[in-house]
């Protein structure tokens, strides 16, 4: 196979009998339609906004009647112009049954140049080189403009191979994917091994011990400020305000921050010491609120956000115990109680509801002994959850390469009916 100096920027070279033409030869963009609030409904049409494009079910509705660019059936092929690397951002095929409107933030791509299935893995190899160059240096969410995108190369073979190595993509893919779902599956099972690791021993603590109110136990609750500070990591001896992200996930990471601008000085009375009960207050999930962590600064100048309670404690509790404890489904699920009856998108946690909080009554000289126990095993689950972790980034990545590789000529199409794919 002869091939020819690549026209496209994610590829070293393309069989000479390719072409290479700009996506707007290719196929026609249009963006989702704008809903205003008047045109939302509690049944109707739904709507696929970001986050149904990875599964979600939860849809809005409308009963307006919209013109067929923004009507998506099965199999019709999108591109979501605004969302996260790697999950919400680039190329989708539609999957569920029955008529929808789109939603803005995602194109409609219409294909008439080429096959519809092959424009689709063109652009899944073109999406991480469109995330580094065409996105302005984005960090986080990420978005690219019409324009940029219709100017997107992607590489043409005869209509026959564009045919032939979608359906090897199809295959290969799918069979990539299972196994990835199979690693997801696992990091699930691990987690939930520590999950009903700690309740079973919270709840064997209290029927042992009883129970004590956390007001008997704390000696101050704490909430932070909201300085406007610089969205950018802190140099080691520079202050920084601790984001939600810093607890959310029940283990202290003091990198989660945002640096205190220099003309304004640092509180004194938010400083986080190591030992530091962290909470986060409120999220849209009460699944979010109250995670809780030790801080532990590694000498950085830390800051307490607004968005966070500082909890400190009587001298002789043990910090990292009353954290697991507060992470256990037991107290988790009192924790819920005093969620219920409030409305509107945020679930809040208040300082009296921390108080009101029921911990294992274990005495003190008992709690490092079981808080090293518990740490211990989850220490273990979270070696076994990385090296999962590692295995799916592995094969994440083997994918993109063969997509790449695929749609880029680097081996000859006509191998994917060897493997027992055929024509549609």
């Amino acid at each position: 196979m002869t091939v020819q100096p690549t026209g496209i920027p994610y590829g070293r070279s393309l069989p000479r009998h390719w072409n290479v033409v700009p996506l707007k030869y290719l196929a026609d963009l249009f963006n989702g339609y704008v809903f205003k609030s008047q045109d939302w409904a509690d049944s109707g049409t739904p709507i696929i906004r970001i986050e149904n494009l990875n599964g979600s079910g939860d849809f809005n509705f409308s009963n307006l009647d919209l013109d067929a660019k923004h009507r998506v059936v099965r199999g019709d092929l999108l591109f979501s112009w605004s969302g996260n690397p790697g999950t919400s951002f680039g190329p989708f095929e539609w999957g569920k049954p029955g008529l929808h409107f789109l939603n803005q933030h995602i194109f409609k791509v219409d294909s008439y140049g080429c096959d519809a299935r092959w424009l689709y893995w063109s652009l899944k190899a073109a999406t991480h080189w469109i995330e580094r160059e065409l996105t302005s240096g984005m960090i986080g969410m990420v978005h690219v403009t019409k324009e940029d995108l219709k100017n997107v190369p992607v590489p043409i073979p005869p209509l026959e191979e564009q045919r032939r190595i979608a359906d090897f993509l199809d295959a290969e893919t799918a069979r990539i994917g299972s196994l990835v779902r199979a690693r997801s599956a696992q990091l699930r099972c691990l987690e939930q091994r520590w999950t009903t690791h700690l309740a079973d021993v919270t709840n064997d603590l209290i029927a042992r011990y009883g129970l004590v109110p956390f007001r008997r136990v704390l000696t101050s609750v704490e909430q932070g400020w909201s300085p406007q500070c610089d969205d950018i990591e802190a140099q080691p001896d520079e202050w920084a305000v601790l984001k939600t992200s810093a607890v959310s996930s029940g283990i202290f990471k003091p990198l989660e921050h945002k640096r205190l601008p220099f003309n304004i000085p640092p509180d004194s009375r938010y400083r986080i010491e190591n030992g530091d009960i962290l909470m986060t207050r409120g999220s849209g999930s009460p699944a979010y609120v109250g995670v809780s962590a030790v801080a532990d600064t590694g000498g950085r100048n830390l800051l307490l956000s607004d968005l966070l309670y500082r909890v400190r404690l009587e001298r002789n509790w043990s910090p990292e115990f009353v954290a697991l404890m507060l992470g256990s489904a037991p107290v988790r699920g009192f924790m819920g109680l005093l969620f219920r009856g409030q409305s509107g998108q945020t679930i809040k946690l208040r300082s009296e509801d921390i108080r009101a909080i029921d911990l294992p009554a274990v005495p003190p000289r008992e709690q490092i002994k079981i808080a090293s126990a518990l740490q211990a095993k989850r220490n273990a689950i979270m070696r076994a959850q990385a090296t999962v972790q590692v295995s799916g980034a592995v094969l994440a990545e083997r994918r993109q390469a063969l997509i790449t590789a695929a749609v880029t000529g680097q081996f000859d199409g006509s191998t994917a009916s060897e493997r027992g794919v055929h024509h549609r």
